[in-house]
């Protein structure tokens, strides 16, 4: 059960491993895009092209618990499904619902880890395999592993990371869970922290927050839902999204300028924040397409000197 790219990378490997899949269910197809175009999820399509067996049911109602209960699963394993399964479908696998999550649980339970610790600046994350139970996250822990997040990692870029680790550590412990050879373990709950929901309107930059925590949200917001600013163009609030940017944390130019300032830092196009320098290397202005700095103010040279809001 699962429906993201991460999902499709764990589907990818127990096909690759030979294991006996009886069906995959994900979520429905989705419009997406001005035209409203149906796109299947990245789940689907490997499915189909595996001939495997797909449900995408809007809920798990009786009818659905039932047809699921009927194909007689082993085991049930999900990755970034996108629904919460009730209790009566955890039920049903002998050997119980095993859920791929991108964390090193009980830390950052939840739908959006990996936005999440590239938020809070951590330095490592990884994998738990783990049972599902009623709660959210909360059920015992078959199996983990660690990784180390770049200063540059981004949450598309880590996902990749996490599915590959999530992937080989799935495969490298099916077997000896299967043959009851694992030691499962009790998560500690009171070392648990919860994902905080993200909101397209999350992407909004506060100039007064430290370059670092900037950075770090445009890190964990790539590449949904970015992140922006407004800019006052001629009496004219213009939305501007912040395609790529760096850092810089200790600039020898800090507090000479107003907060949200725009100003050239020798050959880079700096913002002052509250602490640190944001550098713009790609912007993209509202309905339009995304440009380099450089050809940014070449269409907008009073660019320079005015103040993010």
């Amino acid at each position: 059960m699962g429906t993201s790219a991460f999902a499709e990378q764990i589907l990818a490997s127990l096909i690759e491993a030979n294991y006996n899949l009886i069906a995959v269910y994900t979520q429905p197809d989705k419009k997406v895009g001005r035209t409203q175009e149906l796109r299947k999820s990245a789940v689907k399509i490997t499915a189909e092209k595996n001939n495997i067996t797909v449900f995408e049911p809007n809920k798990f109602d009786e009818s659905t618990v039932n047809k699921l209960a009927e194909l007689n699963p082993d085991v049930v394993i999900v990755a970034a499904y996108g629904k919460i399964l009730p209790e009566n479908v955890l039920k049903i696998p002998p050997h119980g619902t095993i859920n791929v999550h991108a964390s090193l649980l009980p830390k950052y339970r939840g739908a959006s880890p990996i936005q999440n610790v590239l938020l809070n600046g951590e330095e490592k994350t990884g994998i738990t395999i783990m049972l599902l139970d009623k709660g959210v996250d909360t059920g015992e822990i078959i199996s983990q592993a660690e990784i180390d997040i770049d200063p540059n990692d981004t949450a598309e870029n880590l996902t990749e990371k996490l599915a590959t680790l999530g992937s080989e550590l799935l495969i490298k412990t099916l077997p000896s869970y299967m043959d009851g050879k694992i030691e499962l373990k009790k998560q500690d709950d009171s070392l648990a922290t919860l994902c905080r929901l993200i909101k397209r309107e999350d992407g909004l930059i506060d100039w007064n927050d430290t370059a670092e925590n900037i950075y770090n949200k445009f890190r964990a917001f790539q590449p949904w839902p970015g992140i922006y600013t407004f800019w006052e163009n001629n009496n004219s609030p213009k939305r501007i999204k912040l395609v790529k940017i760096n850092l810089e944390t200790c600039p020898p130019l800090a507090g000479k300028y107003q907060i949200g300032e725009i100003f050239k830092s020798e050959d880079k196009i700096a913002v002052q924040t509250g602490a640190g320098l944001i550098i713009l290397e790609e912007l993209q202005m509202e309905g339009k397409t995304s440009v380099s700095t450089k050809n940014f103010l070449n269409g907008y040279q009073n660019f320079i000197k005015s103040i993010l809001k």
